[in-house]
């Protein structure tokens, strides 16, 4: 098995003892964004799986948008990603 080299940790350990690595990120070719993908992505930054600029070139994001996702897990949780629930928090 052959691993590809990579900036940054692998893996890290979220505040909930829970362990994060790339591979439970989205693949790079995601177009269809749930609630759990979205979280996914907010998580390994936060933690510092990958760097926000990784983040936003792999998978194609604006800066407001990533912003905007950030902004509502701090307020409301991962809950409030949901497509259903933007009316409720916003």
């Amino acid at each position: 098995m052959y691993l590809r080299k990579v900036d940054g940790p692998r893996t890290v350990t979220l505040p909930d003892g829970t362990r994060m690595s790339r591979a439970d990120l989205p693949d790079a070719d995601t177009r269809r964004w749930v609630a759990s993908r979205k979280a996914a992505v907010v998580r390994g930054v936060s933690s510092g799986l990958i760097s926000r600029e990784e983040a936003l070139k792999t998978y194609g994001l604006s800066d407001d948008e990533f912003e905007s996702w950030v902004a509502m897990v701090d307020k409301h949780g991962e809950a409030a990603l949901k497509a259903t629930a933007l009316q409720r928090y916003r």
